[in-house]
């Protein structure tokens, strides 16, 4: 089985990297945005840029650094409609070549794929794992309900009177 492509993939070989690092700046084209916001599960995904760093690392590998920004609609979890939103942040990781040796140092190393990390994908991964699970639209709030406020006993009040033929609910 043939692994899929990434929406949003932009390769980088190893052995191109210079010895002093090299500078990448990546961005996702309209057609991979629309991806993206699809893999993302968000209305739209209006940009996502990225500056970063490459330097060799540990005979073979990469370390990749630097900075990413979106500009992005999500969906407000309280209530429900869409709002724009920007999100930034920081990128950083190693990856190692399938013949380095690996050291305790290095569990979070990830692997280069035919000599190559794809920098394109560890924007995007990065970019999940800064996402609010649960988004909220400056200025949303839950009316009427206060956390923690014990509602139970005043739902079942009405019931008690119940209980006695002839009486009525207390209010």
């Amino acid at each position: 089985m043939k692994p899929t492509q990434p929406e949003f993939s932009r390769p980088l070989p190893a052995d191109r990297v210079p010895r002093e690092g090299s500078s990448e700046k990546i961005t996702a084209d309209p057609k991979e945005l629309a991806a993206l916001a699809g893999r993302l599960g968000i209305p739209v995904l209006h940009s996502l840029t990225a500056d970063l760093k490459a330097e060799p690392w540990r005979g073979g590998g990469l370390k990749i650094t630097g900075h990413f920004a979106a500009d992005l609609d999500q969906v407000c979890v309280v209530s429900l409609d869409q709002f724009r939103d920007t999100i930034a942040g920081t990128v950083e990781r190693v990856y190692l070549p399938d013949t380095a040796m690996v050291t305790s140092e290095d569990d979070e190393a990830d692997h280069l794929v035919d000599g190559a990390a794809d920098l394109g994908e560890l924007v995007t991964e990065t970019l999940v794992l800064t996402l609010d699970p649960y988004p909220r639209k400056p200025g949303a709030s839950f009316e009427g309900a206060e956390m923690g406020a014990e509602s139970a006993p005043a739902s079942f009040a009405g019931l008690a009177g119940l209980k006695k033929p002839g009486s009525e609910p207390k209010r």
